[in-house]
């Protein structure tokens, strides 16, 4: 996986998490109020109807209560109470039931054919004994209980809440009650209501979720075809500069050779052929060519210096052989006996630490940048004194190049196209070893530091 890959990945990762963790917690969140929701509304809807029971029975004993006053309690009397409470309903399923201490039932309007029948030991269909709990109320001064019972409108058994109080006086337990199926229709389609806000919620931030995986994504992909641009940009300036690099060093090489190297031999041609040509004349002329191989040889020599001097701007021996510190001590001492002399320049060389052994490609990075600091400061600074430091610590080596000559105005040199490419050069280096370049200049002097790892990336990667 690349780099920008695993940048993209990692930053898509937490998002998915972060929005996986306020998905899980708005879930919770969102059933726990639905759970909260739904126990109000049925603790609201059971009050309601908890008082509604209680007022039908109050309604049921006063409905007899002029009956049961008379203080009576013979067969007639209380037929007739049965008759007043069997017309007594308030719905399809509401009616009053009666029955006595026994748990006989006395009067039953939709199930006529439990009168009569004992039902002390009843048991509904969870296993509870009905009958006696509604007594047990109804001899406490009047309760509510819940229990399953057949429901008549549909003949199947539901869950009922029932509510009964007692006529003591002719041993009877007046009740009535509610089924309790349609309030548990009525709450299950509130869970419904509640899980399908919750399915809603859960899938809008997982298409937030994707939405944004999918835009940072595509951000990435844009930045990172960005990226390519630039680099694609950059590449095709650097290979401009290579190549006008290579083509400035030709140049070079070409003005040394025909310039210095070309004309010298030609000279050393002619002079060897009028030599020649006087070797077979008189003994003057034999003399005047002696003198001319003699002229001639010393000029061999210079042609011989000129060799080695090309030879090693473009890559000096020493360097390899003897190291950095070694190598810029004789470049110092060549710019001394060359531009120095003509200019009246001093310059000082110094090492200190440890400046070995490091890597060849770093010792000709930092051989580049100290040959360049040099040639800018012969064309542009008008310097009378040079400083080349350098010092080898345990983590890094640093180079100095400092000299008193007229400085210049680094932002407007880096920004002018055709100015400032040797600086470019030395910061490109710089960053080809992970190294670090850094130009301060004022009108007192201009001072070069070159900050390179001792063991720098390129070392590592070719390791």
């Amino acid at each position: 996986m690349k780099l920008r890959q695993k940048i993209i990945f990692l930053a898509i990762v937490p998002l998915c998490l972060a929005i996986a963790a306020i998905a899980l917690v708005v879930r919770h969140q969102a059933v726990e109020l639905g759970r909260q929701q739904r126990a109000s509304i049925e603790a609201a809807y059971l009050a309601s109807k908890n008082a509604e029971l209680k007022h039908y029975v109050d309604l049921a004993i006063h409905a007899v209560s002029h009956l049961y006053s008379t203080g009576r309690s013979d067969e007639a009397i209380r037929n007739e109470a049965k008759r007043i409470l069997a017309d007594l309903e308030f719905s399809d399923d509401g009616y009053f039931f009666v029955y006595d201490q026994n748990g006989r039932n006395v009067m039953h309007p939709r199930q006529p054919e439990l009168v009569g029948t004992a039902m002390w030991d009843w048991h509904d269909a969870s296993g509870s004994p009905t009958i006696q709990h509604l007594i047990e109320r109804a001899n406490q001064g009047g309760g509510y209980e819940r229990y399953l019972w057949q429901k008549p409108s549909s003949k199947n058994v539901a869950p009922k809440l029932g509510y009964v109080a007692g006529l003591p006086r002719w041993g009877w337990v007046i009740g009535t009650g509610i089924y309790l199926d349609d309030v548990d229709a009525a709450l299950s389609e509130i869970d419904n209501q509640i899980s399908g806000h919750v399915h809603q919620t859960m899938l809008m931030i997982a298409i937030i979720a994707v939405l944004s995986a999918l835009a940072v994504a595509l951000s990435g992909l844009l930045l990172n075809i960005s990226e390519h641009r630039v680099a694609d940009a950059k590449l095709r300036q650097l290979a401009q500069r290579v190549v006008r690099s290579q083509e400035d060093e030709r140049a070079r090489l070409s003005r040394d050779l025909h310039d210095g190297i070309s004309q010298w031999l030609v000279s050393i041609k002619l002079q060897i052929e009028a030599a020649l040509i006087r070797l077979n004349g008189t003994p003057e002329q034999v003399q005047a060519a002696r003198g001319a191989f003699e002229k001639t040889a010393g000029q061999i020599n210079g042609v011989l210096a000129e060799v080695r001097r090309i030879s090693h701007d473009l890559r000096p021996a020493i360097l390899d052989d003897l190291g950095l510190a070694a190598a810029l001590e004789h470049l110092c001492g060549e710019w001394r006996g060359t531009t120095g002399a003509d200019a009246g320049t001093t310059i000082h060389f110094d090492a200190e630490g440890d400046t070995g052994p490091l890597p060849d490609v770093v010792n000709t990075v930092l051989f580049r940048v100290t040959q360049e600091a040099l040639t800018n400061i012969a064309r542009h600074a008008g310097a009378t004194e040079i400083t080349v430091r350098l010092h080898g610590g345990k983590t890094f080596v640093m180079l100095q190049v400092r000299d008193n000559g007229a400085g210049f105005n680094v932002d407007q040199v880096d920004d002018h196209p055709r100015r400032g490419i040797g600086l470019r050069n030395m910061q490109e280096r710089m960053e080809a070893v992970g190294g670090e370049l850094a130009l301060d200049s004022s009108p007192a002097g201009t001072q070069v530091t070159a900050l390179v790892p001792r063991h720098s990336p390129f070392e590592r990667s070719h390791a």
